[in-house]
C-alpha cells in the first residue's frame, strides 16, 4: 500500500489451529504474503478448548497473535490496538461475531472490512437474519466486504444485503509450502475435508462406492468429526487430522485427489476450496465435483477432471494413464502458480483497500466507527 506499511488487525475464527476448519490455512497464506510486503499484523482469536488442544501454529513468525477468553477481555486488552489500526478486518464464524462486529465498528478509526470465508452459508442465514456471527444490519457498515465466493454472489451482496463494496478474495496457497514432492504412492484416490452432512452423500458416491467396487485399489479420507456410525470399506484408510505441514506429503502420496464442495457453495458457484489450490500446487491431478465457475479457475479436461458419478471415478482411475494424469497435474500447477498464490490474493487485497482509501480521501467518507455504537463496553 502506498504511504508505507500499514497496521492491520484481523479477528478470525482461528490462525493457531487448523483442526476441523479451513480458515487457518487461508489466513496463514494471506497474512504471510501481506507481512512480506511490510505490513504489521495482529490476529485476534477466541481462546477455545478444541483449538487450544490442537494448536499447530501457536506463534507464527509473520504476525502477532492475541488470544481472548470473551468479549470483555477482547475489549479490555485490544481496544487501543483496534482504534489505532489502519485496517480492521473481521472474518466469518468468529464466536459471538455480532457483538464483536458492533464493537469493531464502534471502536475502529481506520478502514473496516469483513472477510467471509463461508459466503453462501452466511447469505442463507442472513436472509432470515439468523446468522450467529453477522447481523444483516451490519453488512452495509463495513467499508469492504471480501468474499471467498465470486461471480453473481458479489452483486447479490450489494443489491440485496447492502454491502458497500463486495469484492472477491478467494482462498489460495503458499508456494513455499505446497509443491511437488517425490514420495512413494500409497493411495489411488484421497480426500481431505472435515465432515459435513451435505458433503457425505457426494463422498459416498465419489469415494466409497468406487472403493467398494474395486477392493484392490487403495483410498484414504483425512479429516475430523466423521460420525462413528459411518461404515468405511476395508480399502479406505482413515486419518483423523493432518496438520498443514503434513498436507504436501499427503497429496504427493496419491495418484489422484478428490475435491468436494458443500451444497450451498455448489449452488452459488465460484467458490473454490483451499484444498483445490493446495493439491494443484503439489502437481497432483484432481477429480472434482462440478459447479458453476469452476472453469474460471482450472480448465476441465485439461487441468482438472470433473466427475459426477462413481462410474466417472472408476473410469478415471482405470483409463487415464499415469503419464496423462501427471501432465494434467503439471498443467494445474502452472495455472495455480500463475493465478492463485497467496501473493496474488495479497495483490487483490491491497488493490481494493487502496481504492477505498483513495475514495475516502476524496469524499471524507465516515469510518465504521462513526456509523454506530459499540456492542461491547471497552474499559
Amino acid at each position: 500500500m502506498s504511504g508505507g506499511p500499514f497496521d492491520i488487525v484481523v479477528l478470525g475464527l482461528s490462525l493457531t489451529s487448523s483442526w476441523g476448519n479451513g480458515h487457518a490455512t487461508t489466513y496463514r497464506a494471506l497474512l504471510r504474503a501481506l507481512a512480506e510486503r511490510g505490513h504489521r499484523i495482529l490476529f485476534l482469536e477466541r481462546d477455545v478448548p478444541w483449538y487450544a488442544r490442537a494448536r499447530d501454529l501457536p506463534a507464527p513468525s509473520f504476525c502477532e497473535v492475541g488470544l481472548y477468553r470473551d468479549e470483555e477481555e477482547l475489549a479490555d486488552r485490544y481496544a487501543a490496538r483496534v482504534r489505532a489500526a489502519d485496517l480492521v478486518m473481521q472474518g466469518s464464524f468468529v464466536p459471538e461475531g455480532r457483538a464483536v462486529a458492533d464493537w469493531v465498528l464502534g471502536t475502529a478509526r481506520g478502514l473496516t472490512a469483513f472477510y467471509d470465508i463461508d459466503t453462501p452459508v452466511t447469505l442463507a442465514s442472513l436472509q432470515s437474519d439468523e446468522c450467529a456471527y453477522l447481523a444483516r444490519r451490519q453488512v452495509p457498515r463495513f467499508e469492504l466486504y471480501f468474499s471467498f465466493t465470486g461471480g453473481p454472489t458479489l452483486r447479490r451482496l450489494e443489491s440485496e444485503f447492502g454491502a458497500r463494496r463486495a469484492r472477491a478474495l478467494y482462498c489460495s496457497f503458499d508456494p513455499d509450502d505446497y509443491f511437488p514432492e517425490q514420495v512413494a504412492t500409497r493411495w489411488d484416490l484421497g480426500y481431505m475435508g472435515t465432515y459435513s452432512t451435505d458433503r457425505q452423500g457426494p463422498l459416498n458416491e465419489l469415494m466409497l462406492l468406487p472403493a467398494a467396487s474395486d477392493p484392490a485399489r487403495r483410498f484414504v479420507v483425512a479429516g475430523a468429526l466423521y460420525p462413528p456410525e459411518i461404515t468405511w470399506p476395508g480399502n479406505v484408510a482413515r486419518i483423523e487430522h493432518l496438520a498443514p505441514a503434513e498436507h504436501r506429503g499427503f497429496y504427493a502420496s496419491q495418484r489422484w485427489t478428490l475435491n468436494l464442495t458443500r451444497s450451498d457453495m455448489k449452488a452459488a458457484g465460484y467458490s473454490p476450496s483451499v484444498r483445490l489450490f493446495e493439491a494443484a500446487a503439489c502437481g497432483v491431478p484432481v477429480l472434482s465435483d462440478d459447479w458453476k465457475g469452476l472453469e474460471e479457475f482450472f480448465r476441465p479436461g485439461e487441468e482438472i477432471l470433473v466427475v459426477r458419478s462413481a462410474a466417472d471415478v472408476v473410469n478415471a482411475l482405470g483409463r487415464v494413464s499415469v503419464d496423462e494424469a501427471r501432465q494434467m497435474g503439471q498443467r494445474a500447477r502452472r495455472r495455480a502458480l500463475e493465478q492463485h498464490t497467496a501473493r496474488h490474493r495479497a495483490d487483490a487485497f491491497e488493490h481494493h483497500v487502496l481504492q477505498v482509501l483513495a475514495r475516502r480521501s476524496r469524499t471524507a467518507e465516515p469510518t465504521g466507527a462513526r456509523l454506530g455504537d459499540s456492542g461491547i463496553t471497552a474499559r
